[in-house]
């Protein structure tokens, strides 16, 4: 029974320290954006109050009709070299706190981010 609870903990960003973790089919990234930041870029990542690491994010489109979603999705698209259809918004879509999914090889998006982020792998 132990294995099951180990499973789920390594698919939380939020227990495992860094603000993604990779998945069966790609990897699952813990976000915080600023709608309306002056700019599309990633800032580092920050670890929240309740403990959970995250990946700050800025988006110059504002948070109505999913604007600033969209424009999150186009910055992970764009940073990774990945098609939009491979990044999701998976949870959080009207939070500041969001979950995203991006489709591809776990280790080299897990590289890819951390470059992107200023985070030593």
């Amino acid at each position: 029974m132990t294995e099951p609870a180990a499973a789920s903990s390594a698919d939380s960003p939020a227990e495992s320290g860094s603000p993604w973790v990779a998945a069966p089919d790609g990897l699952v990234v813990t976000v915080r954006l600023t709608p309306r930041g002056g700019r599309d870029a990633f800032d580092g990542v920050e670890r929240l109050a309740d403990g959970r690491a995250v990946l700050k994010a800025r988006v110059r489109a504002a948070p109505t009709e999913g604007e600033a979603n969209a424009a999150l999705i186009k910055l992970f698209s764009r940073a990774l070299k990945v098609p939009a259809r491979a990044v999701a918004l998976t949870a959080g879509d009207t939070s500041r706190i969001k979950r995203i999914k991006i489709a591809g090889p776990s280790a080299v998006l897990a590289d890819a981010l951390a470059r992107l982020s200023g985070v030593s792998a």
